[in-house]
């Protein structure tokens, strides 16, 4: 297994774990695998995500709980339209209230 697969690995079984109706942000990912400068490419590992729909990327933000423009499959409206059904309101058109629904895992 190549270095960056161990990565992409490491960034689908973390966002494997976040809860429905909670959300992570890039940022976060990226520290809970031990690369804490790393956001940029936990967003590309999710731009990639070999599953879909299985790894919920979808439930992943940047750090101001704004969407994706760059969702990999959708856009804004699908990621919105999933984090909606899943119960999480947002504060605008694009940002996720993060002191409600931000992920805090539990070790």
């Amino acid at each position: 297994m190549t270095t960056e697969q161990g990565f992409f690995a490491k960034v689908y079984a973390t966002v494997r774990r976040i809860p429905f109706g909670k959300v992570a942000t890039y940022g976060q990912i990226a520290a809970l695998i031990g690369a804490p400068h790393a956001a940029r490419q936990v967003g590309w590992a999710l731009h990639v995500n070999p599953e879909p729909y299985v790894i919920p990327c979808h439930r992943v933000v940047d750090r101001h709980g704004r969407l994706s423009g760059a969702f990999a499959f959708g856009g804004l409206e699908a990621q919105r339209f999933l984090l909606e059904n899943e119960g999480v309101a947002f504060i605008d058109e694009q940002t996720v209230d993060l002191s409600v629904y931000l992920w805090e895992e539990q070790c």
